[in-house]
């Protein structure tokens, strides 16, 4: 598949705490990265995006006394999951792992950065009305296809490739270069939801 240079490459937290070893653990995430790098070389447009939440988030369990990770609460804006502390703002977590190579990285989507609001999406807070200005920068570059990797595929991966479709994006998710977290069917139920919104699922050897 030929790489238009309408095309970006959002590469999503590819972080030390979702790598294993880390706070939130991804199973074999560290494993992506030599292929994130494979594929970061071939596009000129290359966006990642940090999770960057202050100490104390809404989204951490610890928060929530009487609470522990993958429970369920209700905030203000919905249902929320809450997750072990992770990524947070200056901690050695929350910086990308260290064999990530893509030194031609235009823009750093820092997200998660309001404390009372998580945010999965590159594009959209939780609230699902906060833009972090994703959009409006691919759209002023002229980008108008989005091929997106990183950790995980059923949370941040995921909500990233459906906004970016809800956005007009032609949207791709590169399903090797990625991993995911698969709690309590995750996995399945965000492949569903991926190709209901008309996300393509390809494959590295389709790019490279």
């Amino acid at each position: 598949m030929p790489i238009s240079p309408r095309s970006a490459l959002l590469v999503i937290d590819v972080q030390n705490d979702f790598i294993p070893g880390g706070r939130l653990p991804v199973p074999e995430g560290d494993l992506i990265v030599p292929l994130v790098n494979r594929l970061g070389a071939r596009f000129k447009q290359v966006i990642a995006a940090q999770d960057w939440h202050p100490a104390g988030h809404a989204s951490f369990a610890s928060s929530h006394p009487g609470h522990g990770p993958y429970d369920v609460v209700h905030l203000p804006y919905g249902e929320q999951t809450l997750w072990p502390d992770h990524c947070v703002q200056g901690s050695p977590g929350a910086e990308f792992h260290p064999g990530l190579d893509l030194p031609h990285t235009q823009l750093i989507i820092r997200k998660g950065c309001n404390p009372d609001i998580d945010s999965y999406s590159a594009f959209l807070e939780a609230d699902r009305a906060t833009v972090t200005g994703l959009a409006g920068y691919l759209k002023e570059r002229g980008i108008d296809t989005v091929y997106v990797v990183g950790l995980a595929l059923d949370f941040c991966v995921m909500f990233t490739a459906l906004d970016a479709r809800a956005a007009g994006f032609n949207a791709f998710v590169v399903m090797d270069a990625c991993r995911a977290i698969d709690h309590n069917g995750s996995l399945a139920a965000a492949v569903e939801r991926m190709q209901v919104a008309g996300v393509g699922l390809i494959q590295s050897n389709d790019l490279l």
